[in-house]
């Protein structure tokens, strides 16, 4: 009898939380307003980008920004637009910005095995900003100020308990004033998260089994080495609660997701960001073990790339398409070799039969953007890198490429202008200074030049505070 009680009082506190998360969802009675968490997340992006390395390879990136779409698409209307980035970091780590910035750490989703769990983690940091856990914590902290709020805020989050020099800097240098900012959620927090999450991630045609699978590798690393707490424990406690919790709510699903997409990104950034003398042997061994598996002559294929082993990596690349010629990555990457190695018609012929297979493909576009440049058909490389940078603004590298094309168009108004705003986005306030000022010297669109007097205005105001 006591055991039944006990379950109908925990059914009742969950459903109580669940529908009260609901009620803030929409009132969002508590928080800081929309207006002030927007400023205040210009200032942590820029805290974090003076800090650490934030991932800005299209595959990558598109793939996270693409799930992060999906989960989106089964919640209400939002405030905010929510940017999904991958920050450069062994440590296991997830967490949610002020004004829908999310990030995750690459050592977490090296540790990933399908996307359910990459799934499952973005779900319960969406979450937490649909329902303003972070912004009530912001908001009792507005009097120490936007800047220092936001850098204490980039430390905290990034690496609660000292890990790292650079997250200690952050964290000292914001505090100097002597406040303090707690960024831990409650109990309760983190349950109406999973609850809440794991309703988009079902109505997303997800089973939730991630969200459950990767707090239990979470909680398993603290097991296996005590030394190392993952930073993730530090702002998200009750771990064994939330177990718990979805343990009983998650059903073990029989059918399986499609994970070649899942997999090509998490290859991608083990070969690009991991330990690659250690990568190239495991691959090497899966080409010996399975000759026929065309994943593993691609994976191979990637690492010798990246090594610089051009040959080689082009036959192996093209061992993976004699098993699976319509595969449009694979192509793409091939294409892409051959351009790093000097062979531009091969690389035109074989980036243009991705094209037509994966015509969205943003790296697929700049490669081929990139072979246009070199064999000096200029305005075809300009028509492609804007394309990318209108599909894809967090591609920042094609505004880079946009504007070193037309510089050698001789299109100087543009040239400065695109410049301006890469260097801007990089948060180089003077080189981003010197292009836009030219670039107002130079054109005659007067919305332009308005445009480019207002982003001038805020870099040196920005400026200012960095003096």
């Amino acid at each position: 009898m006591n055991n039944m009680k006990s379950a109908i009082k925990t059914v009742f506190i969950y459903t109580m939380i669940f529908f009260l998360g609901t009620f803030f969802v929409f009132q969002n009675a508590f928080c800081m307003t929309v207006k002030e968490e927007e400023d205040l997340s210009s200032e942590f992006m820029r805290a974090i980008s003076g800090y650490y390395e934030i991932i800005d390879d299209p595959v990558i990136i598109k793939y996270v920004n693409d799930i992060g779409t999906k989960i989106l698409a089964s919640a209400p209307p939002q405030p905010f637009t929510y940017q999904f980035y991958v920050v450069r970091d062994e440590n296991f780590n997830a967490f949610a910005g002020p004004a829908g910035h999310i990030f995750i750490h690459s050592g977490l989703i090296a540790a990933m095995d399908n996307e359910e769990e990459l799934a499952g983690i973005m779900a319960h940091e969406i979450t937490h900003v649909i329902c303003r856990h972070l912004s009530e914590q912001y908001e009792k902290s507005k009097k120490i100020g936007i800047a220092t709020l936001a850098g204490m805020a980039a430390g905290i989050l990034l690496g609660v308990g000292g890990a790292g020099e650079a997250t200690n800097a952050l964290i000292m240098g914001s505090a100097a004033m002597g406040q303090s900012l707690s960024l831990a959620y409650s109990r309760e927090d983190e349950i109406q998260a999973d609850q809440i999450g794991l309703n988009y991630l079902r109505k997303a045609g997800y089973t939730g089994e991630g969200m459950l699978s990767m707090l239990k590798k979470i909680r398993d690393k603290r097991w296996f080495d005590p030394t190392e707490i993952p930073v993730y424990l530090s702002t998200h406690p009750a771990v064994e609660d939330r177990i718990s919790f979805l343990s009983n709510r998650v059903v073990k699903s029989h059918e399986s997701l499609n994970n070649s997409n899942f997999e090509k990104a998490h290859i991608r950034l083990l070969v690009m960001y991991g330990n690659k003398d250690n990568i190239l042997r495991t691959f090497k061994q899966d080409v010996t073990n399975k000759p026929k598996d065309y994943m593993a002559q691609y994976k191979y294929a990637l690492i010798l790339s990246e090594n610089g082993n051009r040959s080689d990596a082009i036959a192996y690349f093209k061992k993976a398409l004699e098993e699976n010629p319509f595969d449009p990555d694979v192509l793409r990457d091939l294409g892409k070799a051959y351009f790093q190695d000097g062979q531009y018609p091969e690389a035109q012929k074989t980036l243009e039969g991705a094209v037509s297979l994966a015509p969205d493909d943003p790296e697929t576009l700049l490669f081929l953007g990139r072979v246009k440049e070199e064999t000096g058909k200029f305005n075809d490389a300009k028509n492609l890198f804007l394309t990318i940078t209108e599909k894809y603004p967090y591609y920042k590298r094609a505004l880079y490429l946009l504007g070193e094309t037309c510089g050698k168009m001789n299109n100087m108004a543009d040239a400065h202008y695109y410049l301006g705003l890469y260097y801007n986005d990089k948060e180089d306030l003077k080189n981003a200074r010197f292009h836009l000022e030219r670039a107002a010297e130079k054109t005659n669109d007067s919305n332009r030049k308005a445009k480019i007097e207002e982003m001038l205005k805020k870099i040196k105001k920005d400026a200012k505070k960095e003096l």
